[in-house]
């Protein structure tokens, strides 16, 4: 996903230091006296809650952490600059679910438990996808690789609805694609109310990450089974064309006039004031429904996992956000950088999170009171959601592949070109990509 625009800036977030670590008459493993570390982070709507965070560990432990924070594509080029050099300057790379495999694969971020034999993945902590480990000898994501990140923000997306239009109808959240239809179309009272709003723009992970829900929601994929290796292109299947021809038909029938014009912002836009009836974006945006000071909704957006079809469990697309640590810095650095991953882990850090409007990472914290607050009603279907999520692309060049489903998808949906057109054209371009890339690739008989 497209994160929305931030400010570059830096921050030193000061510790206790030593006279609160001379206080302190006990301390778990975690909160050891270890050396600073550098984070680079990007800038996002749940970074607040990150910082924050970090500022309780701190608190905490007195150790120090500096958060280098940039826009979504200047932190990606930090990295890439800063893992290539002698020495790194970041000590944890927040990696992106477009990026993370670049990092594994090119051996840019050192494996956990090299660094920590003892090392453990809390059990409760969501591996989403297995995209924490890493298997060199298959070049792929998969459990039985090596631990290499711990995963900071759980982004999919969610189905956003008006509940208090639901509320007066008497109908309950749509739970498949055609409830959804239907109730779209139900809502639909254009120019003052669309019934969905969805985002169809071309960007660098734009219209694309928003048609993954429906791809897979209808038994469609991009391939047909990455995990084993095998990169047959599977795009234009029937499951597919029957996924995009009804992104289209939502957009033109009971969605915004301009669907193959709206970004994020937009979307977001769209829903905070009320123009609205459905969105399906991601979670992170959730803490703007209900702010009075950008919202014309309050208390009236709810929260379901995106729908799918009546046999097929949902199946959003990750979009998330993991924690590796960099090959390239002093061991000093290593392990002061795996005493933070070890804390942040915890339950009683991710309800930290959650406090701080962020989304955790840990499954007991949905469990919580916390989750029962009306603020907070995105948890439990978020919790209902994230055990489907899909790891879409297991492979180092999935930008390559992205730029082909954002050009294709927005044709489509602008009417430049059919679903049919758009599908068989973007299958045969990413067949090529991976059969450049010496991928075990081939395609199936077009549409």
């Amino acid at each position: 996903m497209r994160n929305l625009p931030g400010i570059n800036r830096r921050h030193a977030l000061a510790g206790m230091g030593a006279a609160a670590a001379t206080a302190a008459t006990w301390r778990p493993l975690w909160a050891q006296t270890v050396a600073p570390i550098t984070i680079v982070i990007n800038q996002s709507p749940w970074f607040d809650s990150f910082r924050r965070t970090v500022e309780r560990y701190e608190s905490e432990t007195g150790n120090r952490v500096e958060l280098d924070v940039n826009p979504f594509a200047g932190s990606l080029e930090k990295q890439r600059n800063s893992v290539r050099a002698n020495e790194g300057q970041y000590d944890i790379l927040i990696m992106n679910s477009g990026w993370f495999t670049e990092m594994y694969a090119g051996g840019f971020v050192a494996p956990i438990t090299d660094i920590d034999p003892g090392f453990k993945l809390d059990p409760k902590v969501y591996t989403l996808g297995d995209t924490v480990y890493y298997n060199a000898e298959k070049k792929t994501v998969t459990a039985d690789g090596k631990l290499m990140s711990v995963p900071v923000q759980p982004n999919i997306p969610m189905l956003y609805y008006r509940g208090d239009l639901y509320a007066e109808a008497g109908l309950e959240a749509p739970a498949t694609f055609a409830e959804l239809e239907e109730n779209a179309r139900r809502f639909h009272e254009p120019p003052q109310r669309y019934g969905i709003v969805q985002r169809g723009a071309r960007g660098p992970h734009t219209v694309a990450y928003d048609f993954y829900p429906y791809l897979y929601g209808h038994g469609g994929g991009i391939f047909r089974d990455q995990s084993s290796g095998d990169y047959t292109v599977t795009l234009n299947s029937p499951e597919g064309r029957e996924a995009l021809e009804y992104y289209i038909r939502l957009a033109r029938e009971a969605g915004h006039p301009k669907t193959a014009a709206m970004d994020q912002a937009e979307v977001v836009q769209s829903i905070v004031t009320g123009q609205a009836a459905h969105v399906m974006m991601v979670i992170a945006a959730w803490s703007q429904m209900d702010d009075p000071n950008k919202s014309a909704v309050v208390d009236k957006v709810e929260w379901a996992p995106p729908p799918s079809l009546p046999e097929l469990p949902t199946a959003p697309g990750l979009g998330h956000w993991l924690a590796g640590v960099a090959h390239n810095v002093p061991d000093e650095r290593k392990r002061a950088a795996v005493e933070f991953l070890r804390w942040f882990q915890t339950k009683e850090a991710q309800l930290t999170t959650a406090e701080a409007g962020g989304i955790p990472v840990h499954a007991a914290v949905y469990d919580e009171p916390i989750a029962d607050e009306h603020r907070y009603r995105w948890m439990k279907p978020l919790a209902q959601a994230l055990p489907h999520a899909v790891n879409i692309y297991q492979f180092p060049e999935a930008s390559e592949v992205i730029a082909v489903l954002e050009l294709g998808l927005n044709r489509a949906i602008a009417g430049e070109i059919s679903a049919v057109e758009s599908l068989n054209g973007m299958a045969d371009e990413i067949h090529a990509i991976m059969d450049k890339h010496q991928y075990d690739t081939s395609q199936i008989e077009p549409l």
